[in-house]
């Protein structure tokens, strides 16, 4: 690859950006993490923006062909660096192209990525990822969702829990309990599911900071065809272990929608109150923006391993986990800051900061707990032993995990 290369494709994004993508105002330095729903409002733009993107060849830069451009690392630091000064209205497909895709694209059929890739990556359809339960957090694996063969298809019921995007998407990624005579790894299986289907029922949460973008699922005797079966009968839980690295990888290297507030707000926020010259409050904000900065990079450095063909591994989490420590510490730092107009304000725009303290702590469970990314650090990256699992090998029917009663 050589410099004009890379200097054509800028010269191509810079076009493509200018006239399809609004430019980033100066106001919106001082925005905190927005709530998912106030990023996709506007889903018809959305849309359209996607829709562009794919035909300017710009969609799933680093994905390989035939399903995307099959370009390199380099080639996306390029288009981030020009989408910087823009708004990309895109959050809509986070969660599919970010975590549902290209797990249909390692796992999924030849007949499931020619029907469903392109149009999810056109932006033509939008998916969600169903996993949680009331009594399946963290230990996911004891999920109690069931789905029964029936022929040529399985019926599904239970219910999913903090599934994003779920009213505005099309169709999701389930796992559901297959064979409760195996243990709970070993018993699960992962099906496409329509949310238009008769049986499927979506209800918004409200959460803490206001914004509904969380969802229950409810699924009664809704009916799945075999062929909309992800990997293997009962072998779901590979299948789910894949998604969940994507979904770390996607959060951690800056996909997971939504820009952390600035250094350039921070700053801002101290000047207006009277403290740019606190010496304390200077380094906070080196801090952060140390800590931004290292992001950035392993960012870079998981897209890399991921384009050079390695699945996405525990470094996944180490980003997670850093991510979500910085949010912590950038939130904690700009409620400190605005001191008590953080807290009770005149002015709506002081209002961000509380939104932001109480918006923070679901980075710190999405996509796993810090305990769980701390887990799989110690055993995957450091080698430590493995925490006790007497669990692995009984029948998943014999064990009281979750909401299940009786043995």
């Amino acid at each position: 690859m050589s410099d004009t290369d890379l200097d054509d494709f800028r010269t191509k994004v810079k076009a493509f950006l200018a006239e399809h993508a609004p430019k980033r105002q100066q106001k919106t330095d001082d925005d905190d993490e927005t709530s998912f729903e106030a990023t996709v409002a506007d889903l018809p733009t959305q849309k359209a923006f996607q829709a562009a993107l794919f035909d300017a060849g710009l969609a799933g830069i680093t994905w390989p062909k035939p399903w995307g451009q099959g370009l390199t690392p380099e080639h996306q630091r390029v288009f981030n660096e020009e989408a910087a000064g823009y708004e990309l209205p895109t959050s809509a497909y986070t969660i599919g192209l970010g975590m549902v895709i290209p797990t249909m694209i390692e796992f999924g059929t030849d007949e499931q990525r020619e029907r469903y890739v392109h149009k999810a990556l056109r932006g033509e359809e939008i998916w969600s990822q169903l996993f949680s339960e009331p009594g399946a957090g963290s230990d996911v694996a004891s999920l109690q969702m069931r789905a029964e063969r029936d022929g040529d298809e399985w019926i599904l019921n239970g219910q999913k829990v903090w599934t994003t995007g779920a009213q505005l998407s099309d169709y999701g990624a389930v796992i559901a309990r297959t064979n409760p005579e195996n243990p709970k790894h070993r018993g699960i299986t992962m099906f496409i599911v329509d949310f238009h289907a008769p049986g499927v029922e979506i209800r918004p949460i409200k959460q803490i900071n206001g914004g509904s973008g969380f969802n229950e699922v409810f699924f009664t005797d809704v009916r799945v065809p075999d062929a909309w079966r992800i990997g293997e009968t009962d072998d779901g839980w590979r299948c789910a272990i894949a998604m969940l690295m994507n979904e770390r990888v996607a959060i951690g290297a800056g996909g997971g929608g939504g820009r952390g507030l600035s250094v350039r707000a921070l700053s801002r926020l101290a000047e207006a109150n009277g403290l740019k010259d606190d010496p304390v409050v200077r380094q906070g904000i080196a801090d952060v923006y140390i800590g931004q900065t290292i992001m950035k990079f392993i960012g870079l450095r998981i897209r890399a391993a991921v384009t050079s063909g390695r699945a996405p591994g525990p470094e996944g989490s180490i980003a997670k986990l850093a991510g979500a420590l910085l949010a912590r510490k950038t939130s904690d730092l700009a409620i400190a800051i605005a001191g008590p107009r953080g807290q009770a304000w005149d002015d709506e725009r002081d209002g961000r900061w509380a939104q932001l303290v109480l918006s923070t702590p679901a980075s710190r469970i999405a996509g796993g707990t810090d305990e769980v990314q701390r887990n799989i650090i110690g055993e995957r990256v450091l080698g430590l032993p493995k925490e006790p699992q007497v669990d692995r090998d009984i029948p998943f029917k014999q064990l009281k995990v979750g909401t299940q009663k009786s043995a």
